[in-house]
């Protein structure tokens, strides 16, 4: 190992023993008489110290002439001193340059000099080293953390999926072709038939944290066409089951963060309210009428736009469920109610600034479920794979998607979707 500790590992307790560290070069304070190098890891800031007068000559020249950002390793003594960082400081005996940076950078990881996202996202290795931008991954790290914790917990198994697929898995044309050997296949939307066949196959309650795909032609600071969702599909539940499940889980996320990323939560300004459960639960007829506030003209049937799940979240302040959608605007396999076929068994769970998470109980019944597949306008026979699994035996069950990154941007109240994930994937961008 080319270090002995962290920065967070080190503190005023270790006076006078010696320790190694190892980071970049955040920062030079030269003040003639004393020198002060700040060396930054992922866990934070140390605050190296060298008096010139008494210091090593070669020592003191060498380290005046390192370049910020360039990889350094310090060998040195712990000092007790309140005023710097943690609580002390290193007096250096070594320090070796591994990685010397070149100047000038392309931007400043130090925040001072700001830069616009597209720039952050540009060089977003450098972006990355930024304090502010590592906490919303560390942040991002505990939440897929704690949620297989959680779901493991409750028994769920996790499965991996393909994301190569020979039909959609949702109907539409949001869809990225490629080209398979001597055939076309497509990126996946979703995990959903793959899920629900696992049902079939006995699993009972299963979960994927993984990639999804959607080719839709948004350019909103909530919309990515790459994704990252939590998927779970349960048998022999209902959907207010699985909703139950999914507040359960959203609030256990926030608490673990609370919990686990306080360092992280305070450089990002941060202090998280733990959501009550339950949630509020409004109807899509609800729903109808408080958006007409700013949305006169919404019909019954018509899916809710921006401004209307804008005006609905000022009302609610919380997290909430629409429930009980019109089956004519939900995926086919979702359950219609059996006395009120027009409405089905579906839900969506918001934020007061966007959905996060939507789900149903699913249809279960073979020759239902293919009705409903012909009813919107797709080919039964495309679907042969997935409906063969209805044919056999298959328990009534019901599930949900939540997008990470719209879980994490309304967690921390970011900006725009493309933090919350490090190398977007939108219309206009494919690389880095």
């Amino acid at each position: 190992m080319m270090r002995t500790h962290y920065t967070s590992e080190i503190t005023s307790e270790d006076a006078g023993k010696e320790v190694v560290l190892a980071g970049w070069l955040h920062e030079v304070r030269d003040l003639g008489g004393i020198l002060f190098l700040l060396l930054r890891d992922r866990e934070g800031i140390a605050q190296i110290t060298i008096v010139t007068k008494k210091s090593d000559p070669e020592l003191v020249n060498k380290a005046r002439k390192i370049p910020r950002e360039s990889v350094i390793v310090v060998r040195g003594s712990v000092k007790a001193e309140p005023k710097a960082p943690n609580g002390y400081e290193i007096l250096p005996t070594h320090i070796d340059v591994l990685s010397k940076a070149e100047s000038p950078l392309p931007l400043d990881p130090t925040g001072k000099v700001g830069a616009d996202l597209d720039t952050r996202l540009d060089v977003r290795f450098m972006d990355t080293r930024s304090p502010r931008t590592f906490s919303i991954f560390a942040v991002r790290h505990h939440v897929m953390l704690a949620t297989r914790e959680f779901l493991t917990e409750k028994g769920f198994i996790e499965i991996t999926t393909p994301k190569i697929v020979a039909a959609a898995t949702e109907g539409g044309t949001a869809l990225f072709p490629l080209s398979y050997f001597d055939r076309e296949a497509f990126l996946n939307q979703s995990p959903q038939l793959f899920k629900q066949m696992m049902m079939a196959g006995g699993f009972d309650r299963v979960f994927e944290i993984g990639p999804i795909f959607r080719a839709e032609e948004h350019d909103t600071t909530r919309h990515l066409n790459e994704a990252t969702s939590i998927d779970i599909e349960q048998s022999f539940v209902t959907h207010h089951d699985v909703m139950g499940l999914l507040e359960e889980l959203v609030a256990y996320v926030y608490e673990k963060v609370s919990e686990r990323c306080e360092r992280n939560l305070r450089t990002l300004n941060i202090e998280l309210d733990i959501p009550k459960t339950p949630f509020v639960k409004i109807t899509y007829d609800e729903a109808i009428e408080i958006a007409r506030d700013v949305e006169p003209s919404l019909e019954w049937g018509e899916d809710l736009t921006t401004a209307a799940e804008k005006r609905i979240g000022e009302e609610i302040g919380e997290h909430y469920f629409i429930v009980d959608w019109p089956t004519s605007i939900k995926p086919y396999y979702s359950m219609p109610y059996g006395d009120k076929p027009e409405i089905c068994k579906s839900f969506d769970l918001m934020h007061p600034k966007m959905e996060l998470a939507s789900g149903a109980q699913r249809i279960h019944e073979y020759g239902l479920l293919k009705k409903r597949i012909e009813e919107q306008g797709l080919n039964p026979d495309s679907f042969d794979f997935y409906l063969q699994a209805f044919r056999y035996g298959m328990p009534p069950h019901a599930g949900w998607g939540m997008g990470v990154e719209r879980l994490l941007m309304t967690m921390l109240d970011l900006k725009n979707i493309r933090e919350c994930i490090l190398f977007p994937r939108d219309r206009r961008r494919v690389a880095p």
